[in-house]
């Protein structure tokens, strides 16, 4: 941590462009929150990191911060889900919203109010300049951060350039959906998201994970859970040894207590064993496969 916090200043003084500050998670422990350009900026400063100073990184998905309502009239700011109240404590949560401009050629208007209207945006001007127009769209700051910019260049050939301003936080009706890995929650793959969207966010985690875990000696059960309701299982299936393969003729019953041992043995190992999560996961899980 500490060879960690000195490469971070020392990268500080010739990239004025990253911000950083300590976080503490529950799951990893020590770390920094850190503000990049964008997730090109964010790679180069990792890989310079890894490389320069040798160090071992894993990088989280980005967040936003929340202001929540509580039922006793005060109000908490938390930048990580797993700081929310119970449910029962909590009136509202307000999100941060902002103002995106988009200029761009006419040819991809279409594509472009499909991406922000798929973003929960909602549409406010539109402007036409010879060629090219300007769209103003009001969208939320947590659509924006991930892979929007991305999205933005690959849906008009590079063509479009986009700014956004914060406007100030609005109530929305958010929840926080947490993923259990091998019955263990984890609290770094936790997210916080619109009601609406759950679900399909919620299956999309449990796809996307399921390729980035390693199969291990036994079932590794991904779920992810809104409250105590689970809404989405995935399953990385185990290694198996093929225990039958020395036998010959005889009783089918030799078989099946062969299988049966197996079985067991995989049940208990399922008791004792732990899942080693790689880096891949932390940062690629929320990705849509778009």
């Amino acid at each position: 941590y500490e060879k960690f916090r000195d490469a971070l200043s020392k990268l500080v003084l010739n990239d004025s462009s990253l911000i950083y500050e300590p976080e503490v998670s529950d799951a990893l422990g020590f770390g920094f929150r850190c503000g990049f350009l964008g997730t090109l900026h964010m790679e180069v400063v990792r890989e310079r990191l890894e490389r320069e100073y040798d160090l071992d990184l894993i990088s989280t998905a980005p967040s936003v911060e929340y202001e929540v309502l509580k039922t006793d009239g005060s109000i908490i700011k938390c930048d990580n889900p797993s700081q929310l109240p119970v449910p029962n404590e909590i009136d509202e949560i307000r999100e941060p919203v902002v103002n995106t401009t988009t200029i761009s050629p006419n040819e991809y208007v279409g594509n472009i109010i499909t991406l922000c209207t798929s973003k929960r945006g909602i549409q406010k001007d539109m402007k036409y300049f010879g060629n090219q127009v300007s769209i103003t769209f009001e969208m939320p700051l947590s659509s924006v951060i991930i892979d929007f910019f991305d999205q933005i260049k690959s849906s008009t050939k590079g063509f479009a350039s986009i700014e956004y301003s914060l406007i100030g936080f609005q109530k929305s009706d958010l929840t926080k959906i947490d993923v259990l890995i091998n019955n263990n929650k984890i609290d770094a793959l936790s997210m916080i998201v619109h009601k609406s969207f759950s679900t399909s966010k919620a299956r999309e985690i449990a796809k996307n994970l399921q390729k980035l875990i390693p199969r291990q000696m036994f079932d590794v059960p991904i779920q992810v859970a809104l409250g105590a309701k689970i809404i989405s299982r995935e399953t990385v299936k185990a290694y198996r040894k093929n225990v039958t393969a020395k036998l010959y003729g005889g009783d089918v019953t030799r078989k099946m207590k062969l299988l049966e041992k197996q079985k067991q043995g995989k049940k208990k190992m399922k008791q004792l064993g732990k899942v080693s999560i790689p880096q891949d996961a932390f940062l690629n899980y929320f990705s849509s496969n778009e």
